[in-house]
């Protein structure tokens, strides 16, 4: 008798509990749900109470939850995902100078540029914007100074191409005294023509022979302004891969405005080359390991040992002509003793590192390094990463699998094929971010595009692992795909991974924060190249709507 006392009042207690639980504040019924759970499991309605998902099933019990306030949304058969993610994103591109992004071929290159010295004043430099690459051009090559002449030959031109290089015109050499005889720059590479005459071609730290005009400020109206393009895209969380404390603190300034319409986690760069120098630069900054919350977070250290697509540092020469002549193996950034120093220098204080390696010597420097600090502290578990991680050879994956390292990986494939077979060859070119080799031995791989780098839409990336298509070079490694699950699990929940916030937020799940993102069609089944060019229909983040596509 007293047992079935005490359980039914437990039985009562529990209804009470249920009759008292707030109404959802909104509801999603009649769609596609693909919830990214630990069965990939598919839905037809989500509630939403207080920024986080409370239930999901199907419409009729998930309508039956509905009080008089709550929000019904009718999907009508459209597709919901958990929201997209970017790990490697410095911003959403569109940045100052003459906007090369819709170029296709070297004529629209130069024409920009024309109009860029026309409305300029005499002596004034002229710099491009760095959203763009070659490989979207006719001609599939750099503009280089003899180009640029034609149509700047008085101004001083710096076009900037990704992240990792400058092309000047002969106004521009001149300006900044860069000659045949100027010294090789530690890190750098000035690169010449067939006849050995200077191209205007500055890899990576030989940039720093010029100093460009003083970008605007960053503020907080343009970071709002990136953000809602980011929305529009379907990214409700990215990772700046290594930006300065300011941005942060501008960062910081919006959460508490409460003006964030996107998480963030941030990685810091201080461009500190030594242990001593590291260590002062994080005490000036008064910034913490891993501080923050589930809006804004500090994810890391972020460190370089190697250049981009034209520098990536590679055991063997690159394919000629780019080889010289098999002397030319790309650009070492950091060398060696410098860089492990500074990286068993952040494990003792307490930080995780990411490091930008793109040829498989630079992740010989990496693991060289982190095994290193990991001998004085375990770094297992504590998701340290390799950024890009290009081109990884068979004996590294079981270095990096004993470190426990996670994999940054993007779709710099799909812009920039051509360039690589240029660079590096066909069979390296196709093994460029081999995702299918990595999620295969067991890492986990996080998602994302390098914007400016390569543009910024998450389906873009998406859509290239799952085909390893390109833009204008055809598909490279086809035995690197992936499926379609698999590449939204590398989108959704592994990012929530790489950040620690898997448990939060990566999925459509009961207690989740509630982000989510509404398509058109089922991502998972419909054809290969509706997936290219399909819009986001709604981006959800913590239950509000932050972009609704406009009817």
């Amino acid at each position: 008798m007293r047992r079935r006392a005490l359980t039914m009042a437990l039985a009562a207690a529990a209804a009470l509990g249920a009759g008292q639980a707030a109404p959802p504040d909104t509801i999603l019924v009649n769609g596609h749900i693909v919830t990214v759970d630990s069965s990939f499991s598919i839905a037809q309605a989500v509630a939403i109470a207080n920024g986080r998902f409370t239930a999901v099933g199907a419409t009729d019990r998930i309508r039956r939850r509905a009080g008089p306030h709550t929000t019904i949304l009718d999907l009508k058969g459209q597709t919901v995902i958990p929201g997209l993610a970017d790990d490697h994103l410095h911003d959403g591109g569109g940045g100052p100078g003459v906007d090369l992004s819709r170029a296709r071929s070297l004529a629209d290159v130069l024409a920009a540029i024309a109009a860029g010295v026309k409305h300029s004043q005499a002596g004034e430099v002229v710099v491009t914007n760095s959203d763009w690459h070659e490989a979207q051009l006719r001609e599939q090559r750099l503009p280089y100074r003899r180009d640029l002449d034609t149509v700047a030959p008085d101004h001083p031109v710096v076009v900037v191409r990704g992240g990792h290089e400058y092309i000047l015109n002969s106004a521009a050499l001149k300006k900044w005294n860069i000659t045949r005889d100027t010294p090789p720059v530690p890190g750098g590479r000035i690169t010449r023509d067939a006849g050995g005459d200077l191209n205007g071609e500055l890899i990576d730290r030989a940039k720093s022979l010029v100093r460009l005009p003083p970008a605007p400020p960053l503020t907080i109206a343009a970071l709002q302004q990136q953000h809602r393009k980011l929305n529009a895209a379907g990214l409700t969380s990215i990772r700046y891969p290594g930006a300065p404390v300011e941005q942060y603190r501008l960062l910081q300034e919006m959460q508490a405005r409460t003006a964030l319409t996107i998480r963030v986690s941030q990685l810091l760069r201080l461009g500190a080359d030594s242990a001593t120098a590291m260590r002062g630069a994080i005490a000036a900054t008064n910034v913490k390991p891993d501080e923050g919350d589930e809006w804004l977070r500090i994810g890391g250290m972020k460190l370089a040992v190697d250049g981009g697509f034209e520098g990536g540092w590679m055991r063997e020469p690159y394919a000629e002509p780019w080889g010289e002549g098999g002397t030319f193996r790309g650009v070492n950034t950091m060398p060696q003793a410098a860089y492990t120093e500074v990286v068993k220098e952040l494990n003792r204080l307490g930080w995780r590192v990411a490091t930008h390696a793109v040829g498989d010597a630079a992740i010989d420097e990496v693991l060289a390094a982190y095994e290193a600090a990991s001998a004085e502290r375990s770094i297992a578990g504590r998701r340290w990463t390799i950024e890009h991680g290009f081109i990884p050879e068979p004996d590294q994956f079981p270095r990096m699998k004993a470190l426990g390292l996670v994999i940054s990986a993007q779709d710099h494939l799909y812009l920039a094929g051509p360039s690589l077979v240029k660079y590096w060859g066909t069979a390296r070119a196709a093994w460029t971010t081999p995702v299918r080799a990595y999620l295969d031995r067991g890492f986990t791989v996080a998602g994302g595009t390098d914007s400016p780098v390569v543009p910024y839409p998450p389906l873009w990336v998406f859509y290239h692992f799952v085909t390893r298509d390109t833009i204008s070079g055809g598909v490279l490694g086809a035995d690197q795909k992936v499926s379609r699950t698999e590449a939204l699990r590398v989108m959704t929940i592994n990012n929530a991974y790489l950040t620690f916030e898997e448990r939060v937020k990566g999925s459509i799940e009961p207690g989740k924060l509630a982000d989510l993102v509404v398509l058109p069609e089922d991502i998972l089944t419909c054809p290969e190249k509706h997936l290219e060019r399909m819009q986001v229909e709604l981006t959800m983040v913590g239950g509000k709507v932050v972009y609704r596509r406009p009817s």
